[in-house]
């Protein structure tokens, strides 16, 4: 796991230096302390830059950026390639000769031999950059499921990307402008959209996709692998197959996921997700798994430490926890922003880092997750909610006709705006615009919502719509079994909810710490099974949320660890919110560029704030969504 960047110029007075490129690095030493890397090409066309985090193969051989024997290809690689070794004989075998035993020089000779293809050969995560000095061209890649980011800007005969942002940032030509127009998609999210940042003209490239800069400066971007492939039918399996074949992939994703040469442990919460990924290591090792958990020391009832134990317990981990209360989240805040390059809405984000913290100082380098999971065995309680009213209510409602749903929204407006119930307003409006229900979780500051909080209206704009209606075509265009809601749900999860928001506060959080996160849940196999199991398997009438990972898993954990009532993984942000952080906040609030300049309207937040503290309204998750903004833009705009 590491942290790559790299600048192509086609201007005539091309700036790219190693100088620039070590600045570029510098700035994410944290994601590689042991090892960095400038190149740049004998043109002075293309420059690549790397930081290191040793994982395979501890030798200078894995130093990067990493070139071909002929100097035609240059690679700098962030990630890890699970089956390397099983892909290396056929290389081998067609006259390659290794330098390393690194999966870095298999994809460069495998990219060498066999192009673009051979990304449908690599199980695993990345974000890489390929420079072919024979074509001046420059080859990006995202891995399937969006585990890694890569960022990138392209303007002015220039294309210049990384690991984080704030690489990019580090470059003269790019200038710091903040993107209107996605704060939108971030406060109905909490999280930006699939393409774009928070930072105007820095792009993402989104997951499952690979870009190809070609010499004459045009840049193509193309979706490789889609978890429904070929648009699959259902499988004909019955309960049992479907059961065993789930164990069959996990095993061996969690398998694939114990490739390393530094030590490796898993993040324990004492749910199904992380028990089951300490049951299946613990059958391939001799000797302890080592376990990290986190807690509250105060506000018991967000606190799983009871069960983490017990699994600890039954499978002898050697088990680390740590303790933290408002005293110690409160300082960190404005660190995490900058981590995270764009404000991420999940309060989740703060025990993560201090989990990932006492696991890197634990002496354990690469450690296995539980994300992914919810999203494929229908394990969010708000999936059955939702999937129940929209197979009842909202087609009732959607049932009227376009004049009787408009007057419910008309009557229905002045009351629950005044009454705070902004979400519930949001589904009739759906409904009177013809508008789709959410496919996703709800969003978490909807429209109405939007339009009292903008100080002046032009910040406002429908991107939230625009891009969920985009989503929801590119979902239809992968959908055979359209009518099959779960499905749905699960594919705009895994294309915007787990890339963009769960899966980013995980590797920021974890890389902060020089910690690489790897995630079992989401090996493509295992993802691209789940989708062909048919809804009446998946949950049947009157099923436990993840039902068949829940079956699947009874003969290798305990029954009151895989019944019990889910939990989640969360941080107690409403008591804090209201009590011990309240003058904080409030004070951000005022100080903020965004209220002073009048972009948001701050007698509105201290609204939200006031009702918050008094109890009147839960407002906990919009109020640190907007935390998390200000605090942003103080760090990269003030």
């Amino acid at each position: 796991m590491c942290g790559i960047t790299g600048i192509v110029d086609f201007t005539a007075q091309s700036s790219i230096s190693e100088s620039l490129l070590r600045k570029m690095t510098d700035v994410i030493a944290h994601r590689g302390p042991d090892d960095e890397g400038q190149w740049v090409s004998h043109n002075r066309q293309c420059g690549l830059g790397f930081r290191r985090l040793s994982i395979v193969d501890l030798s200078a051989a894995g130093h990067q950026p990493m070139i071909t024997p002929d100097g035609r290809f240059t690679i700098v690689f962030n990630g890890e390639i699970y089956n390397h070794e099983r892909l290396r004989p056929d290389l081998e075998k067609k006259g390659y000769r290794y330098r390393s035993r690194t999966d870095t020089e298999t994809i460069l000779y495998g990219y060498q031999e066999y192009g673009v293809q051979f990304l449908h050969a690599m199980i695993g995560m990345w974000d890489l950059a390929i420079w072919d000095n024979q074509n001046n061209e420059l080859f990006c890649a995202r891995d399937r499921i969006g585990v890694k980011p890569l960022y990138y800007t392209h303007r002015n005969g220039q294309f210049i990307f990384g690991s984080e942002i704030k690489s990019i940032l580090q470059h003269p030509s790019v200038k710091r402008e903040m993107n209107y127009a996605e704060m939108t998609n971030y406060l109905a999210f909490s999280m930006t959209s699939d393409q774009s940042t928070m930072f105007e003209g820095i792009h993402k490239l989104p997951a499952g996709h690979f870009a190809r800069l070609c010499s004459d400066g045009t840049l193509h971007i193309e979706r490789y692998w889609s978890p429904m492939r070929h648009q699959a039918e259902y499988t004909t399996m019955s309960e049992p197959e479907i059961i065993d074949e789930i164990m069959r992939l996990l095993r061996q994703a969690v398998k694939d996921r114990m490739m390393s040469d530094v030590p490796f442990g898993v993040f324990l919460s004492g749910g199904v997700d992380s028990s089951t990924n300490v049951a299946l290591m613990a059958e391939l090792m001799d000797r302890p798994v080592d376990t990290f958990s986190v807690g509250f020391k105060e506000l018991e009832k967000y606190n799983e430490m009871e069960y983490a134990r017990q699994v600890a317990g039954i499978f002898n981990t050697n088990h680390h926890e740590i303790l933290i209360d408002h005293n110690d989240a409160l300082p960190v805040l404005e660190d995490l922003v900058w981590h995270e390059d764009e404000p991420n809405g999940d309060p989740v984000c703060i025990p993560l880092y201090f989990l990932s913290k006492l696991t890197r100082e634990a002496g354990t380098t690469v450690i296995q997750v539980g994300e992914g999971s919810d999203e494929q065995f229908v394990g969010y309680p708000w999936m059955v909610r939702e999937y129940n009213f929209y197979r009842k209510p909202w087609h009732n409602f959607m049932a009227l006709p376009q004049w009787a749903r408009s007057m419910v929204y008309g009557l229905s407006k002045p009351i629950l705006s005044a009454r705070g119930q902004y979400l519930a307003l949001d589904y009739i409006r759906r409904g009177a615009e013809n508008n789709e229900l959410y496919w996703g979780g709800a969003a978490t500051v909807v429209p109405e919502f939007q339009k009292n909080l903008f100080k002046n209206t032009r910040y406002y704009s429908e991107t939230p719509q625009k891009m969920l209606e985009r989503i929801y075509q590119n979902a239809r265009t992968m959908q055979k079994n359209t009518d099959d809601y779960y499905q749905k749900m699960a594919l705009y999860e895994l294309s915007h909810r787990l890339p963009e928001l769960l899966l980013m506060r995980v590797d920021k959080m974890t890389m902060a710490h020089s910690l690489e996160a790897r995630v079992p849940f989401l090996d493509s196999r295992l993802v691209e099974f789940t989708m062909t199991i048919p809804p009446d398997k998946k949950m049947p009438p009157n099923a436990t949320t993840k039902y068949l990972l829940k079956k699947a898993v009874e003969p290798i954990l305990p029954h009151d660890i895989i019944y019990r009532k889910k939990q989640g993984f969360d941080a107690p942000i409403k008591e804090w919110l209201k009590n011990e952080w309240y003058d904080y906040i409030v004070m951000t609030f005022k100080q903020s560029s965004l209220t002073q300049q009048n972009i948001l309207n701050l007698n509105f937040i201290l609204k939200l704030v006031e009702q918050h503290r008094n109890s009147h309204y839960n407002h906990a998750r919009q109020i640190f969504n907007l935390l998390n903004l200000v605090l942003w833009h103080k760090r990269f705009f003030s």
